[in-house]
């Protein structure tokens, strides 16, 4: 499903006009990504949490130089369903 398939679905089921479902699906995702750079987790209630999973630094190969990387630590984002809608789904 695709944000154009999203917008088209809740536009459907509420009756309201496809630009300002499309603007309020912009105005959700840009509110995420703000918070989450951040370093805000998201929690919404019977769906799930967007949040960060720290990652610690370690060291990578480059195989073909056969030199070795630090990859330093780094957040990284995840979701996280809630059991609501994990029994939906199953």
């Amino acid at each position: 499903m695709t944000k154009a398939d999203i917008v088209n679905s809740i536009s459907q089921k509420t009756g309201i006009d496809k630009l300002i479902v499309l603007n309020t699906v912009e105005a959700f995702m840009a509110t995420v990504k703000e918070n989450m750079a951040n370093g805000e987790n998201i929690y919404l209630r019977g769906f799930g949490s967007f949040i960060l999973k720290r990652r610690a630094q370690k060291t990578a190969r480059n195989i073909s130089k056969n030199t070795a990387l630090i990859i330093p630590e780094h957040n990284i984002p995840a979701f996280k369903p809630a059991k609501t809608f994990m029994q939906e789904i199953k």
